[in-house]
């Protein structure tokens, strides 16, 4: 199965494992949980009226882990490096040290781009990661999302919609055509049971 590794527990990045997992991708998602989520009220996401940061990320990782994305929490990414098939992620956990191999790499690590510099992601003029309308960076399947790629927008629901664009972008190189993650309430039905 094809794996996607995915640095950092905000917006970005579980939505980028959910849209993954949720169409038969492997996703792993290295999470310190140092998010500024934790320090935000949300009223300026669609579809949620008021909700702290916490139950927001919450209710995300739920849906995460239902459609089998796995979570390495409290694990800290601290190197990222190209491989002949992808990339070799580098973690250290309450385990110890381990290494992950993927096919994919989304870093969704908020304003800090260290990880994204070490692998040799261009940069623009202004210092952030220079990445395409699908959040692909210079260095072929690796992605880049949120903070790291805005000089100052730094909003929740832009950084989900770049995890979405990056595991949509990933969704479509391997089905071969684009592909979109459209669902019905027939499909709700069908998955879940209910259309709630």
């Amino acid at each position: 199965m094809t794996h996607a590794a995915i640095v950092g527990g905000g917006p970005a990045g579980l939505s980028a494992a959910l849209f993954l997992a949720k169409n038969d991708i492997e996703a792993t998602v290295f999470d310190t949980d140092d998010t500024w989520m934790h320090m935000s009220h949300l009223f300026n996401y669609p579809g949620i009226g008021s909700q702290d940061g916490t139950a927001f990320l919450e209710t995300l990782r739920g849906q995460v882990d239902s459609f089998g994305a796995t979570r390495e929490q409290g694990t800290e990414v601290t190197g990222v490096t190209s491989t002949e098939g992808g990339f070799t992620v580098t973690g250290e956990g309450e385990d110890g040290e381990a290494e992950t191999e993927a096919e994919y790499l989304i870093l969704a690590t908020g304003a800090d781009r260290e990880l994204a510099e070490d692998l040799g992601c261009a940069l623009d003029e202004e210092g952030v990661v220079d990445v395409d309308v699908t959040m692909e960076t210079s260095v072929s399947d690796a992605y880049a999302t949120g903070a790291m790629v805005r000089a100052e927008e730094w909003q929740a629901v832009i950084s989900a919609g770049d995890g979405a664009a990056a595991a949509l972008n990933i969704l479509t190189k391997e089905k071969g055509e684009h592909f979109h993650d459209f669902d019905t309430p027939e499909d709700a039905v069908e998955t879940f049971g209910t259309a709630d």
